[in-house]
């Protein structure tokens, strides 16, 4: 009988055990069911929601959701995990200027913060926020699918190209360009987020290069109280300098009836004989310069109109692809010297009208990112040809028959261009409220970039360090500088974590040092260096694989 009991209370329990698994089982497929229709009807509630004018912080006539869209986690081509796609408009003042459009990406899997994207060029094209970040680690999972919302816009103007400079003549999409789509993005932003989860982020950050960059800047400047922390790569801030300094930088290749220009085989012949000069002065032969105020000093002769000049072709006449000639020398001091408008040019703080040269001598190789190599194709497809002349002749000039390259003179409109850095540059040091509010800055530049020079984030820095003691600006801005590093390309094609970086010093108070970057380029791939906090350099020490960055340590002589 004890048996037979014991038999049965077996079976029994286990039967009990049974039928319980399978509730439990029954149980989390209702729950899971419950969750996917919850997050399911979330985002679909969003979908022709109307954000009011008044809860966005600039002038617009409101905003609009034109779709929400639930995408699984298993659609096609996402790998983002499950998420609430809304893509939206966000209404002018003026019915003659352009919509704002955004996506705002809210995922299931919400981590609490926010991370909004950056554009590039003259933008024009929505930044969906679907992707990496700027100069993100290849192996690295997307923001979006770390849990962030992620946000971006087409800031207010619609293009094909990059240089589409059209909208400048309607004032209101240019200031939305300028800054105030950054502003309004935001906003309507953080209002999806809390009709979506209830509540606001806990943190929202910013990530941009170049335009995306300047735009960084834009937000710890301007909208201080809106941002916890800001990765600004490679920034194009003093935007307005910039693209005068680029169509003079043009006008330099174009002078002489077009004997300036340097064909390929010319760029090869300088971009090798500058390497010959400077790759070793860090310590590794390895096709980087690091170590860039040697390179400067190695250099010097190669800009003179001289004899002494060991490129220089005999009497200064073009002879050939395995020279230069004093035409072409010339055009290469242009881009090596200061670019000065000529009057003094208000950036909210402080007067400032040079911009600072750019690097043919110190490792540029005129072809960054692919754009098209000097003399490709004929002088038209000099890289900085189109900003120069976007902005020169449409923002300042605002005139659609002018040829800039030729007729724009800066002179003769001291007052529109102060009026444009007020409105389109970040060139502000004045960081007090983003810093009271406990805002992080990080940002970076490469050392041969040829549409944004390095000196240019070099000269900002400065800039910081004269306003602020070093030990107060060290508690909220690091900045570093990348050698090898280019615009988009580079011979170190340089991958960082710099949304890690941020996140561990404003979350967990754990200030950034050197970092450490991968490269992206086929040839060398995988191969590492330290970034080093200006003006700090990577040095070989003389062991150690010179691939690897445990081979290299910062040095500041």
């Amino acid at each position: 009988m004890t048996s037979m009991h014991q038999s049965t209370t077996s079976a029994t329990g286990r039967r009990l055990w049974t039928f319980t698994l399978i509730a439990a089982a029954l149980g989390c497929a209702a729950i899971s069911a419950q969750a996917v229709e919850s997050a399911s009807e979330a985002c679909a509630n969003l979908a022709g929601k109307d954000i009011p004018a008044p809860l966005i912080g600039l002038p617009t006539t409101g905003a609009s959701i034109t779709s929400a869209t639930l995408v699984a986690a298993s659609a096609e081509g996402n790998a983002n995990g499950e998420y609430c796609k809304v893509l939206g408009a966000i209404h002018p003042v003026d019915y003659t200027a352009p919509d704002i459009n955004i996506e705002v990406n809210l995922p299931s899997n919400w981590n609490g913060k926010s991370l909004q994207f950056g554009g590039g060029g003259l933008n024009g094209v929505l930044i969906t926020g679907l992707g990496r970040y700027a100069k993100q680690p290849e192996n690295e999972a997307t923001p979006l699918a770390r849990g962030y919302v992620t946000l971006g816009s087409d800031s207010g103007h619609q293009s094909t190209t990059g240089f589409d400079g059209s909208f400048y003549l309607n004032r209101e999409a240019l200031e939305n360009y300028g800054h105030q789509q950054l502003k309004k993005t935001h906003d309507v932003a953080m209002r999806l987020v809390e009709l979506r989860y209830g509540k606001k982020p806990q943190y929202n950050y910013f990530i941009g290069g170049s335009q995306g960059g300047h735009e960084g800047f834009d937000v710890a400047q301007r909208y201080p109280d809106d941002y916890h922390g800001v990765v600004a790569g490679y920034p194009a801030h003093n935007v307005v300098m910039l693209h005068l300094s680029a169509l003079q930088y043009a006008r330099a290749l174009h002078a002489n009836d077009g004997r300036s220009w340097l064909n390929p085989a010319e760029v090869k012949y300088l971009v090798d004989n500058v390497y010959q000069r400077c790759d070793d002065l860090d310590g590794a032969k390895d096709g980087i310069i690091s170590n860039v105020a040697a390179c400067i000093t190695a250099t010097a002769e190669f800009k003179a109109l001289a004899p002494t000049n060991p490129l220089r072709c005999a009497n200064g006449a073009d002879a050939g692809d395995s020279c230069l000639s004093d035409a072409q020398l010339q055009a290469l001091n242009v881009m090596d010297t200061p670019y000065d408008v000529g009057f003094k040019v208000f950036n909210d703080d402080a007067p400032n009208g040079v911009f600072p040269k750019w690097t043919p001598f110190e490792g540029s190789t005129f072809t960054d990112g692919g754009s098209p190599k000097l003399g490709e194709t004929g002088p038209g497809q000099a890289l900085q040809v189109a900003p120069g002349v976007a902005t020169s002749g449409l923002a300042i000039a605002q005139d659609l028959t002018m040829d800039a390259m030729k007729d724009f003179d800066a002179r003769r409109y001291p007052a529109r261009i102060v009026e444009l850095a007020q409105k389109m540059s970040a060139n502000s040091t004045r960081l007090d409220r983003f810093r009271a509010h406990g805002g992080k800055l990080i940002f970076f530049h490469g050392t041969i970039d040829d549409y944004i020079p390095v000196y240019s984030s070099i000269q900002y820095f400065q800039r910081l360090q004269q306003r602020y003691p070093q030990d107060a600006l060290d508690e909220f801005v690091r900045f570093y500088t990348v050698p090898g590093m280019g615009h988009v390309t580079g011979v170190f094609n340089a991958r960082m974590s710099t949304l890690d970086a941020l996140e561990a010093w404003v979350e967990h108070a754990t200030a950034p040092t050197e970092l450490v970057a991968s490269d992206a380029n086929e040839a060398t791939r995988g191969r590492t260096r330290p970034v080093c906090r200006y003006p700090q350099w990577p040095q070989y020490t003389g062991r150690g694989d010179i691939n690897k960055a445990a081979s290299f340590n910062c040095v500041a002589k």
